[in-house]
């Protein structure tokens, strides 16, 4: 990318009041939020996201955007719905005991190996 400083530093406050945003629309959930108001999503919020992740929408899709992402805001209030449980995992080893066991001799080992120099593997040169 060949941004200056003030292009990026500018898509990075964008971004940062997007997520302030974000953040003071999750805040507080006590407070009853009315599904429509949440979710209604125009063509001007597809173009901003569309800027902040610079990416060209043809206008077909700034469009048919603004549905797609309503569903997808009604999805994230489907999730937080969804009760927390903070429970410590159950930690269970899986790992088999360690058994002493007979290994191969040095010629069982070399058996196959297509080189071999003084009892050991024998391998490409590298320099």
């Amino acid at each position: 990318m060949s941004d200056s400083p003030d292009e990026r530093s500018e898509a990075a406050a964008d971004a940062a009041d997007a997520a302030d945003a974000a953040d003071t629309a999750t805040t507080d959930t006590t407070e009853a939020v009315d599904a429509t108001d949440a979710t209604d999503v125009d063509v001007e919020d597809v173009d901003h996201v569309a800027s902040l992740a610079r990416v060209d929408l043809e206008e077909a899709e700034r469009e048919r955007f603004p549905e797609q992402f309503a569903e997808i805001l009604e999805y994230f209030e489907t999730l937080d719905e969804v009760p927390e449980h903070d429970r410590e995992p159950e930690l269970v080893n899986v790992m088999r005991p360690d058994e002493v066991r007979e290994g191969l001799t040095q010629s069982e080992a070399l058996r196959n190996a297509s080189e071999t120099e003084d009892g050991y593997f024998r391998g490409p040169r590298v320099s």
